[in-house]
């Protein structure tokens, strides 16, 4: 009898299927099975082989299709069949993906298990907007953040405030329904902040939003969102100023 089979921990990046790694889409290819999240991007996974198993595992705010117990529970039954298994991760896997958690879980049980980056969000967005996050003359540190913790708690107001003092740059995932509260924080250290929050990053409808952290309290984001503040905004404003060919 056989031993195990093989579970693949693949970052999709953040939606755009542009993004996606020649590693990714070698092994969704190649895979008996994919195990895939709500951002995975659709046109990846019309790359699976025919006779793939395709299951959806996504996680959208209060509705999980899967816990993560079950999720963990299900690649090593996968593979216990002696399967190659992909699991497609939207974003990169260990950046707030739980694909470390897959890994434990799979590695208790004797089952092999390798990682394959996928571009952060984070990165992502801050390409999109053109807010670089480390930029000469305007942000020489940043901290990225979940604005939400394990088990749906908020992340404390003073931690937020702790790493926007230390940081030049701020970028908080998993942001869209905490902006008001975000911004609050924000706001309490200057409320001329510049910010920018994008919106469905590298998916159809992706909306950026300027304003500062005094004004964001008023708007609506959509998750998921990317929040981005301080000086990578700071340097949006300028490239906004000089393409548009005004001198700011």
């Amino acid at each position: 009898m056989g031993g195990p089979g093989v579970v693949h921990i693949v970052g999709a990046g953040p939606g755009d299927p542009g993004l996606v790694t020649l590693r990714a889409l070698e092994l969704v290819r190649r895979a008996d099975a994919i195990v895939y999240d709500r951002l995975a991007p659709r046109s990846l996974l019309a790359e699976a082989r025919p006779g793939a198993r395709l299951i959806y595992a996504g996680k959208a705010p209060g509705r999980h299709a899967l816990t993560q117990e079950e999720i963990n529970g299900l690649l090593a039954s996968l593979a216990l069949e002696g399967l190659e298994v992909v699991r497609l991760h939207g974003g990169d896997p260990l950046t707030y993906g739980r694909g470390e958690e897959e890994c434990l879980h799979l590695a208790s049980r004797g089952i092999p298990c390798d990682v394959t980056p996928g571009v952060p969000s984070f990165t992502a967005a801050a390409a999109a907007a053109m807010a670089p996050l480390a930029a000469r003359g305007y942000s020489s540190s940043f901290a990225v953040t979940t604005a939400i913790r394990a088990g749906g708690a908020p992340v404390e107001e003073a931690r937020l405030e702790a790493l926007a003092r230390a940081a030049d740059s701020l970028a908080v995932l998993m942001g869209a329904r905490s902006l008001p509260r975000i911004a609050g924080v924000l706001s309490r250290l200057d409320p001329g902040t510049p910010l920018v929050v994008v919106e469905r990053l590298g998916l159809e409808g992706e909306r950026i939003i300027d304003s500062t952290a005094g004004e964001a309290r008023g708007i609506e984001a959509e998750p998921p969102a990317v929040i981005i503040a301080g000086g990578a905004a700071s340097f949006r404003r300028r490239w906004l100023c000089l393409t548009a060919g005004l001198y700011c």
